[in-house]
């Protein structure tokens, strides 16, 4: 067959995984790679007996040697290729997040079939984070491309701050920078409204790339359950699931975080909404606080923690961290109260969480009810056919 990209050859096992729908390649299933082709260049993966599997862009530096842009022998990578693929996520967002587009992740990488490409939208600025070596060759006309699609809808952006500071970047052989592209002089602190409630946002430095979207609607879930309760935020950050129980009128709302700098944030955030004298900060570690409390203390806790892993080498000891704290906030809660609980690591995979829940639950001589289980936020979507893109998971249960 003619290719018209350089070949990578791929092993057995490497086939099954990308026959089943797997967007990556992986460094241990080359069996094939001529060491003159050049980093960052679009290359086709062939089989042994050449079969054709997809074509995407090569890393040489990477364990992902290659991330597959398409599996369609016929499709060609130019300009319009990618505004397609653009428009077709932007699409889905208007369709599923109307409410938020000012604030909103609009592309998601491999789950929108642009992988190694993250951008998330705060009102006028956009935010955009790459880490795939032939995807930072081509961003000037990437960027161009998110700026026409945008526009054509009467979108307006002012610029596209690089939160180009990730560490899997260096995997990539790729500098770690941030900064605006085209060097722009333009603010990096703006006031998003998500559901009703103003946040400040750091693109700069913020985390990720300037505030966590993935949890919108599950924050609105505490708020429409929150009236009258007494509530605890732990890991509160910048506040977000603090603020939503204010707002929705519970009669004591405590947020408790290590980072003096975040609650700082958090109650910025506070006064923006006029319910800085309905949250209590607390800075404090989030194990010895629940140690102190007295059960019966809360109606409601949330546990909001960091990830505990970004490996599977250390998902032991992130299972024991989650079943600590899980362990202590059951405790703390009497019959009727509310467990609001998650993991934000797609090591911690979600048949591990909910071992770890009903241990916990057995452990401490409860039962756990189920009121409701979700995933991260709409503009976050999952694609199936790779586990990599389903990370977030939300449980809210009733002791009874």
């Amino acid at each position: 067959m003619n290719r018209k990209y350089p070949r990578v050859t791929i092993s057995k096992e490497g086939e099954k995984w990308l026959d089943q729908g797997q967007m990556w390649m992986y460094k241990n299933n080359v069996v094939d790679l001529d060491e003159s082709i050049e980093n960052g260049v679009l290359v086709d993966i062939m089989t042994t007996n050449d079969r054709y599997l997809g074509t995407g862009f090569l890393s040489k530096h990477s364990h992902i040697t290659v991330r597959i842009l398409s599996k369609d022998l016929n499709e060609t990578f130019g300009r319009d290729f990618f505004k397609k693929r653009i428009q077709f996520a932007y699409d889905f967002r208007k369709t599923l997040e109307s409410e938020n587009m000012t604030n909103c992740r609009l592309i998601f990488g491999e789950a929108d079939q642009l992988p190694g490409l993250t951008v998330d939208r705060y009102n006028d600025i956009l935010v955009t984070q790459i880490s795939s070596y032939g995807l930072d060759k081509i961003k000037d006309m990437l960027y161009e491309v998110l700026l026409e699609v945008l526009r054509e809808d009467g979108q307006e952006v002012n610029g596209i701050y690089e939160r180009n500071d990730i560490n899997v970047r260096t995997k990539e052989g790729l500098p770690l920078e941030k900064g605006y592209w085209k060097n722009a002089d333009l603010p990096t602190a703006t006031v998003i409204n998500e559901n009703g409630i103003l946040l400040n946002v750091d693109v700069e430095n913020g985390q990720k790339t300037g505030y966590f979207l993935d949890q919108k609607e599950n924050r609105v879930l505490l708020r429409k359950m929150a009236h009258g309760k007494k509530v605890l935020d732990c890991f509160t950050h910048t506040g977000g699931f603090a603020l939503n129980a204010a707002y929705g009128n519970a009669k004591e709302v405590v947020a408790v975080d290590l980072s003096q700098t975040a609650l700082d944030q958090a109650f910025e955030n506070a006064v923006l909404n006029h319910l800085e004298n309905k949250i209590q900060f607390v800075q404090a570690d989030v194990f010895k606080y629940l140690d102190e409390c007295k059960t019966g203390q809360y109606d409601i806790i949330v546990l909001d923690p960091p990830a505990f892993t970004k490996s599977r080498r250390t998902i032991d000891h992130a299972y024991n961290g989650y079943k600590k704290i899980n362990m202590k906030a059951m405790k703390l809660l009497e019959r009727g109260g509310y467990l609001i609980t998650c993991s934000c690591s797609r090591f911690m995979e979600t048949a591990n969480f909910e071992k770890m829940l009903r241990e916990s639950a057995h452990e401490v001589g409860v039962t756990l009810k189920q009121v409701s289980v979700t995933q991260q936020n709409h503009d976050h979507p999952i694609l199936w056919t790779m586990e990599e893109t389903s990370y977030l998971k939300f449980y809210i249960f009733q002791i009874i």
